[in-house]
This record gives structure tokens, C-alpha cells and sequence, in this order.
């Protein structure tokens, strides 16, 4: 049996721009990237603490060092700059493997989004 478990956890971003004229995803800081295990385009969760919404896109990489989270496309239209974010990814594992296994939990900076 595989089961889903969280993979990859960025914990309380601000949403620094909105680009609805981009096609798609989510772009986030690359050093968050790094510290969270999270490649370019993996698949992601985002759920808004500000206001509820929750969805999934795919990551592109921002400038490392800008603390950037912007989301892009349709996805645009669910955040407003300011709101707060965690982001999650999940892996597939067995059962054995998922018990054994040790996510990558990041937890930036809530004014600068960088790490501290």
C-alpha cells in the first residue's frame, strides 16, 4: 500500500504580488525552495490563512534573497498581496517508508518571508 504524506512545508508567507497576466503557478523564492526540498515545478498546495482558499499549482523559482511569493495566472484571483500562506507538498511513500520519513518544515521570517 502507498499512502500520502507531507513532503515539503513552507509555513507562513506573505503573498508578495498577484500576476494574473503570467500562465500559471506559483513563484517562490529559491532558497525557500532549498530549504523546503521543493523543486521547480512540483506539484504544491496553497492554502491562504488570510482567507480561507485553498489550491494547487505547480513552482516556478523567484530571486533568491527577495522573499518572493507570487502567484500567477487564474491563481492570482484567490490571494491579495499580504496574505498569508503555507505551502505544502506531499510525496507517495509505503507505509514503511512513510514511517521512518522526515518532511522538510520551514519556518521564514512572517515580515521579510526570508530565512532566518
Amino acid at each position: 500500500m502507498l499512502i500520502q504524506v507531507v513532503k515539503s512545508k513552507i509555513h507562513r508567507v506573505k503573498v508578495t504580488g498577484a500576476d494574473l497576466d503570467y500562465i500559471g503557478s506559483i513563484t517562490i523564492d529559491e532558497d525557500l525552495m532549498d530549504a523546503a526540498n521543493i523543486i521547480r515545478g512540483e506539484k504544491i498546495q496553497v492554502v491562504n490563512n488570510t482567507n480561507g482558499e485553498r489550491l494547487e499549482t505547480y513552482v516556478i523559482p523567484g530571486p533568491r534573497q527577495s522573499g518572493e511569493i507570487t502567484l500567477n495566472g487564474a491563481a492570482a484571483h484567490k490571494v491579495t498581496i499580504g496574505d498569508v500562506l503555507i505551502l505544502i507538498t506531499y510525496a507517495t511513500l509505503s507505509v514503511d517508508e512513510a514511517k521512518v520519513f522526515q518532511p522538510a518544515l520551514v519556518f521564514p521570517d512572517e515580515a521579510t518571508n526570508l530565512l532566518k
